[in-house]
């Protein structure tokens, strides 16, 4: 994929002129998005792992890619669980199928959970107590983002999804007791992790997601914001690259569209 700028070029164009305000979600918002800092490593076809430094608006499309796991969640891996902050692109990590896939991708990107976010977006982590899904499940708390899936059906969604697995975002499984609601005041390292595909794997012992942004992300954003967002993704040229979804997703409630 050939970009005709910098980084920091394009980043200083999409700040400043007009071109992203042609994105939908941004003509919606009152005010212009501010601008977040995103660190990615990637592997390169050669075997090497580069690290990189990217700026871009903090919209839906951005953050979500970057803020599913918290510093410290430990990672099913060949050689065992594994930190997520200490993976590098190229590890091997164990997927729900009994299979290990190359790591592609890591980002992150911190945020303050405890502060009002100008564009309404929640940033509230999800804590899972020890046994909150029964006998060691999971034998020790684990600290999601809010952009993190779970495999497992909600007892609210099972008339909708039936027998299919369903991958449901942390905030579905509140229950004020043992799955609930943090929001710290101070910044907090968050990570997401993107595979060979898309799969499942166990951090902490519960099953989410690896980072896959769906097939229809880009379908309404303007050319500047979609050059910034798939220059992060060395491993990829465009969007159909990710491959398709694993499991059937639901967000807000709502049954998502079933893996083709």
């Amino acid at each position: 994929m050939t970009i005709p700028h910098s980084l920091q070029r394009a980043a200083n164009n999409v700040a400043k002129s007009s071109a992203i305000l042609q994105d939908p979600a941004t003509l919606r918002a009152s005010n212009r998005p501010q601008l977040r800092r995103f660190e990615v490593a990637s592997l390169l076809p050669n075997g090497n792992v580069t690290e990189t430094h990217h700026i871009a608006p903090a919209l839906p499309l951005f953050e979500e890619a970057f803020s599913a796991f918290s510093r410290g969640s430990l990672v099913d891996t060949e050689v065992g669980p594994i930190a997520v902050e200490d993976l590098l692109p190229g590890d091997r990590l164990l997927t729900q199928d009994g299979t290990a896939q190359t790591l592609m991708w890591k980002g992150s990107s911190s945020l303050i959970p405890g502060r009002a976010p100008q564009r309404g977006q929640n940033h509230k982590l999800t804590s899972f107590m020890a046994d909150c899904f029964g006998l060691q499940g999971p034998m020790s708390c684990v600290i999601a983002g809010p952009a993190a899936r779970v495999l497992r059906t909600p007892p609210h969604l099972r008339a909708i999804a039936g027998a299919a697995p369903l991958l449901t975002p942390v905030h579905e499984f509140h229950d004020g007791m043992t799955i609930v609601e943090t929001a710290p005041p101070t910044p907090v390292e968050l990570f997401h992790l993107c595979l060979e595909n898309h799969a499942v794997i166990k951090i902490g012992g519960i099953a989410f997601e690896t980072y896959h942004p769906g097939p229809k992300a880009l379908q309404l954003t303007s050319h500047a914001i979609r050059t910034l967002y798939l220059n992060m993704f060395s491993h990829i040229d465009q969007l159909s690259d990710f491959g398709p979804l694993a499991y059937g997703r639901a967000g807000d409630g709502q049954f998502g569209s079933l893996p083709s």
